[in-house]
């Protein structure tokens, strides 16, 4: 007589399928692939119960390493993983399209010869290809729960995990390539080094073009744009660029510098220069020696000290205080500001000759407005960082909170949205939320249903944008390049307003 089945075994079994299946659907409306293996790579390993994971992905169609992340690692170890440590196990899952499962890899025939295996001890693997002919990529766990070997239940459920998976990284890979050809910064990130820079929009990479051309010539530049857009960035960019990238890169805030200290800051002093003067002391221009000296706010400055930096620039000589004789400096010079240095010069309130010599090339840093294809990406960055910077679980920004976003106005720009994202997510995580939500963003937005109130100037306009895409997406039968043309807008801000309004066809 055959034993009774365990109802209550299969129950809980038939509870996890049903819950892993409403995660991997929650997966596939991740668009982009860092935060789609991230979260693909955590679901596995809670499913599986593995101490450790690490998953890999590539798109043939366009080459390149490909992506990979790591679950229980560090980054020595996961370092290990990619480019020795069963490396055997992972090229043979690859190779014959079959899931690797073994209770020792240090004891089995077939890997225990590889020192890496070896000198790491590594036990219980379970390592399954994605998708075939060939495989997308590979999932790699490591040590069972309390350290045992992987059972046949849990082979099964990483073996569906993987399957499942393959459909999904197309999506992905798909919606890839589509921004990597319609990423008009793609063939700039190719050639120069983008470290930090998060975006795509056409207004950022025409300000990534100019900065490529200047960057490798000896120039003075001035970056203009707004409070809060990255000027300091692209300054640094342009260093990081050049011939100069090797030697130091200081910046001075000129606002900050008063008159009766500019020649100390700047120039620097000897000993006994003054009372109170005990040891020599070099200034900045000294400190940026053979490097880059970013003048931050350089339209604040007195009239006083805009002389002194007038006849720096035009000698590359100075005096520090105390000295008999003149230093020369090798130091290129990248000016910011945020005011209008021309109608500053017609007011009287700005030296022309000045402006002349920071100017050789000036470059606009546009505003949050001219970017709002570039806010989605930027406050994932933003949430990201600030959860790894305050210790706390990640967050992710729910659709309605991004499109919150997306319409929002920024009369701060960049800066703006990174410290509302920040506090965002201390609200979220005392709340205990996985998700961010429009009213972590702002929570002294009153209702939109709340009666008796004003409309303020933003909502009216928002109302109004509203209403004018709608009423000509209708009168186009919602072809979108043709309203774009209309509105004389960028079809993909069409397609971030449509997303923002929670626009949708009647069918």
């Amino acid at each position: 007589m055959k034993p009774a089945r365990d109802e209550s075994v299969d129950l809980r079994q038939l509870q996890r399928d049903y819950a892993l299946s409403l995660r991997l659907l929650e997966l596939g409306q991740q668009r982009d692939v860092e935060p789609f293996l991230r979260e693909a790579l955590a679901l596995v390993v809670e499913a599986v119960e593995a101490r450790q994971g690490f998953l890999e992905l590539h798109d043939d169609q366009t080459g390149g390493d490909g992506w990979w992340i790591g679950h229980g690692f560090t980054d020595a170890e996961l370092a290990t993983v990619r480019n020795a440590i069963s490396r055997g196990i992972i090229a043979e899952a690859l190779a014959t399209g079959q899931t690797i499962v073994t209770p020792s890899a240090v004891l089995d025939p077939r890997f225990g010869v590889r020192e890496s295996v070896r000198r790491s001890r590594i036990e219980a693997v379970l390592c399954a290809p994605i998708g075939a002919d060939p495989p997308r990529g590979v999932l790699y766990l490591q040590g069972g729960a309390q350290g045992t070997m992987f059972s046949d239940e849990e082979r099964r459920r990483a073996e569906t995990f993987a399957h499942h998976l393959a459909a999904l990284a197309d999506r992905v890979l798909l919606e890839h390539r589509r921004r990597q050809q319609s990423d008009p910064t793609s063939a700039l990130r190719a050639t120069l080094r983008l470290d930090g820079v998060i975006g795509r929009s056409a207004a950022l990479a025409a300000a990534l073009r100019q900065a490529a051309l200047v960057a490798p010539l000896d120039v003075s530049v001035l970056v203009t744009g707004e409070v809060g857009t990255g000027k300091t960035q692209l300054a640094r960019l342009i260093h990081d660029n050049g011939p100069r990238a090797h030697r130091a890169f200081v910046e001075v805030n000129c606002a900050a510098v008063p008159d009766s200290l500019f020649e100390s800051e700047f120039f620097g002093y000897l000993k006994g220069a003054f009372t109170g003067a005990d040891t020599a002391r070099d200034g900045k221009i000294r400190a940026a020696e053979g490097g880059t000296l970013m003048l931050d706010e350089v339209g604040e400055l007195s009239p006083a000290g805009q002389a002194k930096l007038l006849q720096f620039l035009q000698s590359k000589t100075y005096y520090p205080l105390g000295a008999t004789t003149p230093s020369i400096a090798d130091v290129r010079v990248i000016a910011a500001t945020n005011i209008d240095l021309h109608q500053a010069v017609a007011e009287k309130r700005f030296r022309e000759d000045l402006l002349f010599r920071l100017q050789v090339l000036p470059i606009r840093m546009p505003g949050l407005r001219e970017r709002r294809d570039d806010i989605a990406e930027l406050a994932a960055s933003f949430c990201a960082a600030a959860c790894a910077n305050f210790g706390l679980p990640r967050l992710e920004l729910s659709p309605g909170a991004t499109r919150a976003l997306e319409a929002a106005e920024w009369s701060s720009n960049v800066r703006q949205l990174d410290n509302i994202v920040r506090a965002a997510v201390i609200r979220a995580a005392g709340e205990g939320v996985s998700q961010i939500a429009h009213t972590h963003l702002f929570p002294d937005a009153p209702p939109v249903d709340e009666p008796d109130r004003t409309e303020t100037f933003q909502e009216a306009t928002r109302r109004f944008q509203k209403h004018l895409l709608r009423a000509m997406l209708e009168e186009t039968q919602w072809n979108v390049v043709e309203t774009a043309r209309r509105l004389d807008l960028a079809r993909s801000h069409v397609y971030n307003l449509i997303r923002a309004f929670g626009l949708e066809r009647e069918r």
